[in-house]
């Protein structure tokens, strides 16, 4: 399980990678995965998807691998929108079989033509009946539970103010830890975490990177997220877009300077989205790990 007291001593540095496609063998990320355990994270999260029961057991058995292959510790995403309180016991009861201890709990991305069950309306519920679920057991163990954040405002929130209300209500349900959504404007994250300090939230929270290798990938996330883009970086993603080669090479050097001014400014973690890319994830890596050996400042 994270060790979220040893984590606190240190700047978190941390990957996200995602199952293959459905049609493709689960063994195509196991090499990105030997890679990418190379590189020393605290911990590589898996994304648990929207498609079904076939999703949630890929992303099981990638997270089994991390940890006991990989000797790195998995989180376990978990959207809820789509579940039924059942389905939710039975998948926890599936991690705890597992052996795997970290979740990120989520609400999750609404399915155009899906109605949701009703039963999750937002995260903070799954991080509670996650909570109620523990209280059961009787392995003694307990999961630990790890929340997303927004640092801009999120695409169906009236302001930021709410969305940090409705953060505060995930760590009262006893959220231990924060991944962001991706930013390209650190001056939106700082501003953020203020909110954050003034509202009384202290757990640790990871600033989400995503190297900009791709400019139709980057202008489909941004479209989901409303993140801020900076014309510093709207001015590489033009002058570069048709060179792959160089779009990737500015884009790695747009999330080091990032990362640099985060951890400089004591940033509690940085959470890399690597679209299951391990040769961004090493680039990255190299030009940024004796940072990480300096504790936070904040």
């Amino acid at each position: 399980m994270i060790n979220e007291k040893e984590l606190a001593k240190k700047t978190i540095f941390s990957f996200e990678i995602f199952p293959p496609k459905k049609d493709m063998p689960i063994d195509t990320i196991f090499s990105t995965l030997d890679e990418l355990k190379g590189l020393n994270p605290d911990f590589i999260s898996v994304t648990f998807g929207a498609g079904g029961s076939s999703n949630c057991d890929n992303a099981l058995a990638i997270a089994k691998r991390i940890k006991n292959v990989c000797n790195v510790e998995s989180v376990i995403h978990m959207p809820c929108i789509n579940m039924t309180k059942a389905d939710a016991a039975k998948t926890l009861e599936q991690f705890q079989a597992a052996g795997v201890e970290n979740i990120l709990a989520l609400r999750g991305d609404k399915t155009p033509g899906v109605e949701p069950c009703g039963d999750f309306n937002h995260a903070n519920e799954l991080v509670s009946f996650i909570k109620d679920f523990d209280s059961k057991r009787t392995d003694g163990k307990k999961f630990n539970i790890l929340a997303a954040c927004y640092p801009e405002l999120h695409p169906e929130s009236d302001s930021v103010y709410d969305d940090i209300d409705f953060l505060k209500e995930k760590v009262d349900a006893g959220a231990d830890h924060l991944l962001s959504q991706l930013f390209f404007d650190n001056e939106q994250f700082y501003r953020f975490l203020e909110r954050c300090k003034i509202k009384g939230i202290n757990v640790p929270i990871e600033a989400g990177i995503m190297p900009a290798t791709n400019k139709r990938s980057i202008e489909r996330m941004v479209s989901m997220t409303n993140a801020v883009l900076p014309k510093k970086f709207t001015d590489m993603m033009d002058r570069y877009a048709d060179y792959p080669e160089a779009i990737r090479d500015a884009g790695i050097a747009y999330a080091i300077d990032q990362i640099i001014d985060l951890v400089t400014h004591g940033v509690k973690g940085i959470h890399l989205y690597t679209m299951n890319n391990p040769l961004v994830a090493r680039k990255i890596y190299e030009a940024t790990k004796s940072l990480f050996d300096v504790s936070p400042l904040i």
